[in-house]
């Protein structure tokens, strides 16, 4: 799929380091991904910018697993 064609050659390292540095940051005084978990468990997850920082922070992680996926996925159908 051409959609994917851009992400099938981005660097699983570069994704790695993305994924942690938007995934733990801000680092003081607690990552947002743990503060927003902590608010959804807690049913406080309701604002929109809430949300929206959830999906900010867990985009490269998001990519990083369809990259894994679709590569993961071709390496079976050459096999």
């Amino acid at each position: 799929m051409k959609l994917f064609s851009r992400l099938d050659k981005a660097p699983i390292l570069g994704l790695v380091a993305a994924a942690l540095l938007f995934g733990l940051a801000p680092f003081q005084p607690q990552p947002h991904l743990v503060e927003k978990a902590q608010m959804l468990l807690a049913g406080e997850l309701t604002r929109a910018l809430d949300i929206f920082d959830v999906v900010f922070h867990l985009s490269p992680t998001i990519l990083l697993a369809i990259r894994l996926l679709r590569q993961l996925r071709q390496r079976k159908d050459v096999s």
